[in-house]
């Protein structure tokens, strides 16, 4: 199928000594077209006829097809690809049964272009044929062809490299760490894929020092590396932003909008124009921040504080945050309007502790940013080394602030120890360090903790034993990205001996026990 030349298959006066693609289509011995689709208009029916009769006599066995489709300006990208798009939606394929190919050599640019897309989006599931006139072409001939498959999958080369450059793009992600989790790097995988091809609003959750950030930074130079963005990335934490502030912050302010502006403010959203601005703890804004939020997100305009003039900004958002939104919806405290426009790509980072595979590559990682930063390099003996992983890998270590208790760890080891060569009394004395940190953070007592979800009057009738097991759960629960790797965590001694065969329930049960669930837990 395609488009009748009205120039070149014109052939003027002299028709069989000029060469003409749509005759010269099928006068290939080796190539044989059963039937031609030729797309003309009106004002091309007396050529079209011309063309049809020759074809015959060139190719009896082809039957040509006649297809009107009348445009205004056929050079119109937008009505060129809506007209093609619909002759495409009512062409019953049957690929079954025949082999389609478009033939881009006539037609103005902008069809070619059409086929193109078309066909690479699978509404037209044809190849492409390109024809090649004779180098004397003015004398008429068949000239040459060429068919390309736009599956580029089917193209060894081609599909090499792209999964080469999918690999260097999900590395990038991680920032070059070669982690070993499979979870993670699954989650990492399908990040690269949507920053290739979406525009829409990403959730980053998981706890604090979990990398968020880093990641949403990663992302946006990832996308700015493929040419999707071209503006700044805007950073904030929300829960810095109160009130006033939080408005004026965001959305910019008017001059004299309130005591102390003394002038026009644009805000961070408008800085963020054309490129990605990135809400760190988004459920920390406030109800009114958020109906403002939502409004940007969907129609690209907000309103700045004190002004009656809207402003306009196009950015892509990635929000993040440490809890569960759900349950902030359930109190009123998020607007599920906006967690439904945010929940489109959502993606959980898991815990260090979750993720204790991991923990060596990041050491070595945090041991590199510590040379970059410092000027200077700092190794581990053997011994030294492999007591810290040990530690770091047991359940001993907590890593309350994940990757942030990590790279301080790192830090402090590679300043005391001596010519910069870490020592297992440097790690001994680190451990030390660490757990008591850990422990100075869970040393308040059961009920401190508990009363975040008991009144006083429920809790006295609770026994001190049930309390202080209790806490103790409730401390693993917050600590842990999931139900699993709570009970994982919790039953380890009762897995190992094969006596717990499915610890999140045996969990959920117990929280159940004192109608509480881990999603409340965590959350708080």
């Amino acid at each position: 199928m395609g488009f009748l030349g009205t120039t070149m298959d014109a052939g003027k006066d002299n028709r069989w000594e000029r060469w003409r693609p749509t005759v010269a289509l099928c006068q290939h011995e080796d190539f044989l077209v059963n039937r031609l689709e030729l797309i003309h208009d009106n004002h091309a029916a007396a050529l079209a006829e011309r063309v049809t009769r020759d074809i015959a006599q060139v190719s009896p066995e082809t039957k040509v097809e006649r297809r009107i489709l009348n445009l205004t300006d056929p050079w119109d990208f937008q009505e060129v690809y809506g007209a093609m798009r619909d002759f495409a939606d009512a062409y019953s394929f049957d690929t079954e049964k025949e082999d389609y190919l478009v033939n881009i050599t006539t037609g103005t640019h902008v069809a070619q272009i059409c086929w193109f897309l078309l066909v690479e989006a699978h509404y037209v599931p044809a190849k492409i044929l390109q024809l090649t006139p004779p180098k004397r072409w003015r004398e008429g001939g068949a000239g040459t062809y060429g068919v390309i498959d736009l599956d580029l999958a089917r193209y060894d080369k081609i599909a090499t490299r792209f999964a080469a450059e999918k690999a260097q793009a999900t590395s990038f992600l991680k920032s070059g760490i070669a982690t070993r989790n499979e979870a993670f790097n699954r989650m990492i995988e399908r990040i690269e894929q949507v920053a290739a091809l979406s525009k829409a609003p990403l959730l980053l959750m998981g706890p604090t020092g979990a990398g968020k950030s880093q990641l949403a930074s990663r992302i946006y130079e990832l996308k700015k590396m493929r040419h999707r963005l071209k503006g700044p990335f805007v950073e904030v934490n929300c829960a810095t932003l109160r009130g006033d502030g939080a408005m004026s912050a965001l959305f910019g302010h008017a001059k004299g909008a309130f005591t102390g502006a003394l002038a026009e403010r644009p805000g961070l959203l408008r800085k963020a124009d054309g490129g990605m601005l990135f809400l760190d703890e988004i459920g920390e804004l406030g109800l009114d921040e958020q109906a403002v939020i939502l409004r940007a997100i969907e129609e690209k305009r907000f309103l700045p504080l004190g002004s009656d003039k809207e402003t306009m900004s196009d950015f892509q958002l990635i929000a993040g945050t440490n809890r569960d939104l759900s349950v902030d919806v359930a109190k009123g405290k998020f607007r599920e309007d906006l967690l439904a426009r945010l929940d489109l790509w959502t993606f959980e980072l898991p815990a260090l502790k979750d993720r204790r595979e991991d923990i060596e590559p990041n050491l070595d990682f945090e041991l590199v940013r510590f040379a970059e930063r410092e000027g200077v390099r700092a190794t581990f003996n053997r011994e030294a080394r492999e007591r810290y992983l040990a530690f770091a890998r047991s359940d001993r270590a907590s890593w309350r602030a994940n990757f942030r208790d990590l790279g301080a760890s790192v830090t402090r080891m590679a300043t005391l120890a001596p010519a910069r060569r870490i020592t297992e009394e440097i790690v001994v004395e680190e451990i030390a360090r660490l757990e008591k940190s850990w422990s100075r953070g869970g040393a308040e007592g059961p009920d401190t903790l508990l009363r975040d979800f008991f009144s006083e009057e429920a809790l006295a009738e609770i026994d001190l034993f049930d309390r202080v097991q209790l806490a103790a759960v409730a401390q693993v629960c917050r600590a842990h990205s999931s139900l699993s790797a709570a009970g994982r965590a919790l039953f380890s001694a009762s897995r190992a001996q094969r006596s717990s065969v499915n610890d999140a329930d045996r969990l959920r049960k117990y929280l159940a026990r004192f109608e509480l669930d881990w999603k409340v837990i965590s959350a708080r």
